[in-house]
């Protein structure tokens, strides 16, 4: 637990939605702006200076789109910072691409204040986001593109791994892959909450996964859930 605030990058060609968000975002005592940018290069470069933990990005932008910026700043090593794609109810095409480039979760751009907030702690507590609205249908055509036939979902493998994932292991990722969130998955497995945390900790460590978003990316491609 850190006493610093989340550091925020606002990245939108739209000059008043940037405006909303900081205002939203800066007074929470534990969040503060550090930078806007209109611009896909603009963004990387902010990001490389600026370091943020967290990162709202726009898709289509002048000079480069949201999905290249996301792109470029997920391969840069020295930034660590956690991308929320915002986005609309319709980008089916751009939320794929965005999970390919290494977004850790989406924000719907008609979110409340109440969702901006939630979803800017929930990335730089490392939980990514997993929004059911937008992720499920994501996810489910991530499945059947990566696919070669279809085919019902296949039982968890987990000694595909080089250090497998224990069977209960193996139950918390196909739940996150339902996009559960964790009140959800300790509901489902009777567990407590503290439990599922430490079991998606450990999940994360054996597939080398930044987040939740990444994990479920990865098990997919595997063929773990």
């Amino acid at each position: 637990m850190t006493d610093q605030p989340i550091r925020v990058l606002i990245v939108d060609d739209h000059a008043m939605l940037r405006a909303g968000f900081r205002t939203i975002l800066d007074i929470q005592p534990d969040i503060t702006v550090v930078g806007e940018a209109a611009t896909g290069a603009d963004a990387v470069a902010q990001a490389s200076a600026l370091h943020p933990d967290v990162i709202t990005m726009d898709v289509q932008m002048p000079d480069m789109d949201g999905i290249e910026a996301t792109r470029r700043i997920v391969a840069d090593p020295s930034i660590e910072a956690a991308i929320a794609i915002v986005t609309t109810f319709d980008q089916d095409d751009y939320l794929y691409q965005a999970l390919d480039a290494g977004a850790s979760g989406f924000l719907l751009k008609n979110a409340g204040a109440e969702d901006l907030i939630a979803a800017v702690r929930a990335l730089a507590a490392g939980d990514g986001m997993l929004a059911p609205e937008v992720t499920r249908r994501v996810l489910t055509r991530f499945a059947a593109a990566s696919a070669p036939a279809p085919a019902p979902r296949p039982v968890v493998n987990a000694t595909v791994l080089a250090e497998p994932l224990t069977e209960r292991e193996a139950e918390v990722l196909t739940l996150l892959a339902d996009a559960r969130s964790n009140a959800e998955i300790a509901s489902a497995l009777f567990i407590g909450e503290a439990t599922v945390k430490t079991h998606v900790s450990r999940i994360l460590q054996k597939l080398g996964a930044r987040d939740r978003v990444q994990a479920v990316v990865l098990a997919l491609r595997m063929g773990l859930a």
